[in-house]
């Protein structure tokens, strides 16, 4: 890990969708990673949340594959693109349009390093399924 151009952590990642087909690297700030509740993120995760990480100064490129992308209008207007996995669907990030500067979120579940990056926030908590803070209370199992 190193400090970025403005004084943060710095950790440069890879990662790939659940075929191979895409693999990517970037620059993200470990500081950022987030857990997101609202409900765009239930329903493309396919589950109660969906962890993410912010990439730093739009280090983001493919080093292999193409994504498909999806345009999310919000209820505001504001426009994103989502970039997945046209062969297996994995989800890869959040941008915005046209690969504009702003909010890039990475999806830490597709990184190699995922474990190295703890949420430090749980956005859009309002609409959090109610069960989320009992987690901790269910039974473990490794058998699939």
């Amino acid at each position: 890990m190193r400090s970025g151009p403005s004084g943060e952590n710095e950790l440069k990642v890879d990662g790939q969708c659940l075929c191979g087909d895409l693999k990517y690297e970037a620059n993200v700030n470990p500081d950022t990673a987030h857990i997101c509740s609202c409900t765009d993120c239930q329903v493309l995760s396919g589950s109660a949340f969906r962890t993410t990480v912010f990439v730093e100064d739009n280090s983001f490129v493919f080093l292999s594959g193409e994504p498909s992308t999806y345009i999310k209008i919000a209820a505001s207007g504001r426009q994103r693109e989502l970039g997945f996995c046209p062969r297996c669907g994995t989800s890869i990030f959040s941008r915005p349009v046209g690969a504009a500067l702003g909010y890039f979120g990475l999806r830490i579940g597709s990184l190699r390093q995922r474990d190295l990056l703890d949420p430090k926030s749980h956005t859009w908590f309002k609409s959090a399924q109610p069960w989320i803070n009992k987690i901790s209370d269910l039974s473990m199992s490794d058998d699939e």
